[in-house]
């Protein structure tokens, strides 16, 4: 793979059917691809001054617990997918992909510890393994003088959406309005993952589209599984 690393570590998913503590009965997570887009993410105003991330708070608060995401990144995640809906309709891009993604690589941000702050910022930064060749690891050279990423030798996958350096310096994006291109802030991971998803899939609506999308973003058939499988426990508002 040499655009975006590998996930920080290998994880299950495993499926809950309802949120803790629930006596709802067990909520059918929907098979194939793509996974439902969930929630309707309403019209917002990204154009506006700060976090416009902000204001999609109301639409996040009631649906975070049940999906075990805080309300600052699943924010992020909506905005992301609104975004795209304005300036790129015909990716058709979820919320609920970016935060199945959002799941694999980083548990949204928590990650050994890490939390997302209300302007989206994930703290301590989250860095993978050094992508020296070793066993099932991709070797990538160092490509920015470990500006990025902390590591002179070696490229690391950083931030909640794990980019390598060469992938970010491509592609990414300041979405909270601070002039910044950040990895390390879930705001801007979520919104230059979802233009990078849109430009390898094309229509995300489709099967082919989003199996292609998901295989640019890691080449990994388990992957792509293990990301289906968290959007669409997310897209009936369940946990992953």
């Amino acid at each position: 793979m040499n655009r975006v690393a590998y996930t920080v570590a290998a994880v299950a998913v495993g499926l809950l059917a309802a949120a803790c503590g629930s006596s709802e009965p067990p909520r059918a997570i929907p098979e194939g691809i793509p996974p439902g887009a969930g929630t309707p993410v309403p019209e917002i105003d990204f154009n506006a001054q700060g976090r416009t991330a902000d204001l999609l708070l109301d639409w996040a608060e009631p649906q975070a617990d049940a999906m075990n995401i805080s309300v600052p990144a699943l924010a992020a995640y909506g905005h992301a997918a609104a975004i795209m809906s304005d300036t790129a309709p015909g990716c058709g891009i979820a919320w609920t992909t970016l935060a199945g993604i959002g799941y694999i690589e980083s548990r949204h941000g928590t990650y050994q510890g890490s939390s997302v702050a209300p302007d989206g910022l994930v703290s301590p930064a989250i860095r993978g393994i050094p992508l020296d060749g070793g066993p099932g690891v991709a070797e990538i050279p160092d490509t920015d003088g470990g500006q990025l990423d902390g590591d002179p030798v070696h490229d690391r996958a950083m931030g909640p959406m794990q980019f390598i350096p060469e992938t970010w310096k491509k592609w990414g994006v300041d979405a909270n309005g601070d002039g910044i291109a950040d990895p390390d802030n879930l705001d801007d991971a979520a919104l230059t993952a979802a233009r990078y998803l849109c430009a390898r899939g094309g229509d995300l609506r489709t099967a082919e589209g989003w199996e292609r999308a998901l295989m640019a973003y890691n080449q990994s058939g388990v992957y792509l599984r293990d990301v289906r499988d968290a959007a669409a426990a997310y897209s009936v508002g369940t946990t992953a």
